[in-house]
């Protein structure tokens, strides 16, 4: 009898144990997300990626390098982007990978990286806006703008502005911009940007440059219409990148705690950057310029970005505050 009650709980604990492992695979599976399946080769195309030496950025160049592109690397960190540049180099074989100092805090870096990029590269097919930083306490760039709306947002609009020649002469192009769920109940503060005004929030801050990210691209978009560059904005998923050091440093415990859940409910760098691939090389997103992607899939962003006087408005304000003209 006791053999038999036994056996019972050692089948049940068994079973319970099998089901909940198909349960967590299955869990793991739907939050890693879409998967960029396009087989397209990136021959004699020049690939630009911002805050390419870590997470996601890194694991997109590393994708654009096995399709054959010519991959430049803007990183603030020349030994880090080069470190991670060698690393791409040997596991692709691909000579064609190589590193840039940018710094998007500092509106002088990014004229000083448009000029020299202008220059020295004949193409630029696909720019990938992906360098940020998440929820960091209060800070002023060396321009004097609160550093998440600068970083995120100033500081890609105008490299972007600056390399449109290029991006044009090189059509079909793309620009992609990674942006955030968070944008979602994000504002922007027209009154009060960097927050001078009010109480710094650092989630209210990050969630109006990632709103920012996307009304940008909406309104590039627009402006583009018909010239053969297109732009897209996405959100990458939450994943286990140094993004998010900032809300570790300010919660240590919370980071102890919460290691063994954030392994199996956050994406892993390769999994994020697949909507970032998927955006700059899937065919057929001709007609699709100025959307959101997720999850390598096509998604309705907020109604607050989809507002064309907003978006409209904000492209005007960014381009005075760093001192943008078209004749630049």
């Amino acid at each position: 009898m006791w053999e038999e009650i036994k056996s019972s709980k050692i089948a049940t604990y068994g079973a319970v144990t099998a089901v909940t492992a198909i349960s967590l695979a299955l869990l793991r599976k739907w939050i890693s997300g879409g998967v960029c399946y396009s087989p397209a080769r990136l021959h004699r195309k020049t690939v630009l990626i911002t805050g390419a030496n870590t997470g996601i950025g890194k694991e997109t160049a590393r994708d654009m390098a096995r399709r054959g592109a010519r991959v430049v690397m803007a990183c603030r960190d020349l030994t880090r982007g080069e470190k991670a540049a060698e690393e791409i180099r040997s596991s692709t074989g691909n000579s064609e990978v190589v590193v840039q100092q940018l710094d998007l805090a500092s509106f002088a870096s990014v004229r000083q990286f448009a000029k020299r990029y202008s220059e020295q590269e004949e193409r630029l097919d696909i720019l990938i806006n992906n360098a940020g930083v998440m929820m960091c306490p209060k800070g002023l760039t060396v321009d004097g703008f609160e550093t998440q709306f600068a970083v995120n947002h100033l500081g890609h609009f105008l490299l972007t502005n600056l390399l449109l020649g290029k991006l044009q002469k090189s059509t079909p192009s793309r620009v992609i911009t990674v942006s955030s769920l968070a944008h979602k109940g994000g504002k922007i503060h027209f009154d009060d940007l960097s927050f001078s005004k009010t109480t710094y929030n650092s989630l209210t801050s990050y969630r109006q440059s990632k709103l920012a990210n996307l009304l940008f691209a909406r309104e590039l978009a627009r402006r583009l219409k018909g010239s053969g560059v297109m732009s897209f904005a996405l959100h990458p998923g939450v994943i286990r990148t140094e993004l998010g050091r900032h809300v570790e440093l300010q919660n240590p415990l919370l980071k102890v705690l919460l290691y063994i859940p954030a392994f199996l409910l956050l994406k892993t760098p390769w999994e994020g950057a697949q909507t970032s691939i998927y955006c700059a090389v899937t065919e057929g997103l001709e007609g699709k310029s100025g959307s959101y992607f997720s999850d390598c899939a096509l998604k309705k962003p907020a109604p607050e970005a989809q507002d064309d006087l907003v978006a409209l408005r904000l492209w005007e304000v960014s381009a005075q505050l760093v001192g943008y003209t078209e004749t630049d």
